[in-house]
């Protein structure tokens, strides 16, 4: 686009600013949602909880299943 297109859009900068940096909030948010790091750290805070008493096997299992899926959707099959 030339300079009379980016005059033209000047008045959406601070939406298009707006929108980048929601971008880069969601991909950081999801970076550290899927980490493989994070999911280990979470399941073995989890079976701590199991062998505490603090959950049943039924939420463990449940808790388990769900970071089990996170860190499925990060390393999918081939």
């Amino acid at each position: 686009m030339g300079l009379l297109g980016e005059l033209l859009l000047l008045p959406l900068a601070p939406v298009r600013g707006t929108s980048w940096v929601l971008r880069q909030v969601v991909t950081e948010a999801e970076r550290q949602y899927y980490d493989p790091s994070a999911i280990q750290r979470e399941l073995s805070a989890l079976e701590r909880q199991l062998e505490a008493g603090e959950i049943d096997e039924a939420e463990f299992d449940r808790r388990e299943d769900e970071l089990l899926d996170r860190l499925e959707k990060r390393n999918p099959a081939p």
